[in-house]
């Protein structure tokens, strides 16, 4: 039986900052970006920042790999509507934070926008998304390419290497069938296991080191409470987003009766019908039937 697992979030707050754990991220990003990576270093982060304020439903960090390029992993639990603005912003900030003064425009960092998402965002049935930019031509829908002497300034082969780029994976959507190495990752951020038949790289070794059973009776407890709080805020959101919906909907039903009434009301007096019988046959009010017109 597979063994339960710390989960990511927790891994990356409190154990993935650690150079000697950078094999489990690194084996994540070389699955996920489909080449090998090597993380040089960990760059102060915005959950750095905001842990004294003991937010639970999300967690970053920011690294920044052997091709100078600065990769954000970011794990999200509450919804957000404006959660791809916040992302937008985020990468800018770091693009405009890393950037060297009096440095050429050339020595702009590469951003990778990492975002694991525990909650239903947008219209979609995949689980996995990719976003880059690109400049299409109007007239001809050709793609605008790098010049021979643009690669070599940027050391990149086409545009969307030196823009920012987004992965966004929606745990929700994921069915735990592992196809590939790619989803037995997936598998684990949603399960918070690892089967024994896995090869994904990073994953033998996040199996040696989040071993819950492997925590010191004081950390567990603040795991469990980190996890019965986020069991907690997900309940609230759950319950309020739900009764939300609920509401609404009794709302928009209840508006609809009353016009239906209104309608009514307004043919029966055409038809000549006194109002008191109008009244009667609607529920409506002696003045309401004398304001339909």
């Amino acid at each position: 039986m597979a063994r339960k697992l710390i989960s990511f979030d927790w891994a990356i707050k409190k154990i993935l900052r650690s150079k000697a754990n950078f094999e489990i991220l690194e084996g994540f990003l070389s699955e996920l970006l489909f080449t090998d990576i090597r993380i040089l270093n960990v760059l102060e982060s915005e959950s750095d920042q905001e842990d004294k304020d003991n937010k639970y439903n999300r967690v970053d960090i920011k690294v920044t790999d052997s091709q100078q390029q600065i990769i954000i992993i970011e794990i999200q639990y509450s919804r957000e509507l404006d959660y791809l603005q916040r992302i937008l912003f985020s990468s800018a900030k770091t693009i405009s934070e890393q950037m060297p003064k009096g440095k050429a425009y050339a020595d702009v960092s590469k951003v990778i926008s990492i975002n694991i998402l525990y909650f239903d965002f947008g219209v979609g049935d995949d689980y996995i998304y990719h976003g880059t930019t690109r400049f299409i031509g109007l007239h001809d829908d050709s793609e605008l390419e790098l010049s021979k002497e643009q690669k070599t300034l940027y050391t990149a082969n086409k545009i969307a290497d030196i823009y920012p780029e987004y992965y966004l994976i929606e745990i929700r959507n994921f069915d735990d069938v592992a196809k590939d190495t790619l989803d037995e990752w997936i598998y684990f951020l949603k399960n918070e296991t690892i089967e024994d038949n896995f090869t994904a790289k990073g994953l033998q070794k996040a199996q040696e080191t989040l071993d819950v059973l492997k925590m010191k009776p004081a950390e567990r407890q603040v795991y469990e409470r980190h996890q019965a709080e986020l069991h907690r805020e997900a309940s609230l959101y759950e319950s309020t987003y739900v009764l939300g919906k609920i509401e609404g909907k009794e709302e928009g039903i209840e508006k609809g009766r009353e016009e239906g009434r209104l309608v009514m009301a307004k043919k029966m007096k055409q038809a000549g019908i006194d109002v008191a019988v109008i009244a009667q046959m609607t529920g409506l009010s002696i003045e309401e039937i004398g304001g339909v017109s």
